[in-house]
């Protein structure tokens, strides 16, 4: 198995949940201002009286998983699964 220091994580998409009360706009700054991400672009796919599912594209040079999930963890956001991803081999 190779060494995770020989790929980079350039893409991930996230379907996640989160409360009404956090604002878009916020989130997305949060995540944006992390270590490697270039661009984040959310959608909201469903609104329910106390939480909206969304959907988080997040693209960067090298991306941490770990940094985006305990972000969306400390703006009380649950990451119900990950739809896709693009990781990239380092030559």
């Amino acid at each position: 198995m190779e060494s995770s220091e020989e790929v980079r994580l350039e893409k991930v998409v996230l379907d996640v949940l989160k409360p009404r009360d956090v604002s878009i706009v916020e989130l997305g700054k949060s995540l944006g201002v992390l270590d490697g991400v270039r661009e984040v672009s959310i959608i909201v796919t469903e609104v329910d009286v106390k939480t909206e599912t969304i959907k988080i594209v997040i693209t960067g040079e090298k991306l941490c998983y770990e940094d985006i999930n305990e972000e969306l963890n400390n703006n009380g956001c649950a990451i119900r699964s990950v739809d896709e991803l693009v990781v990239r081999k380092l030559s």
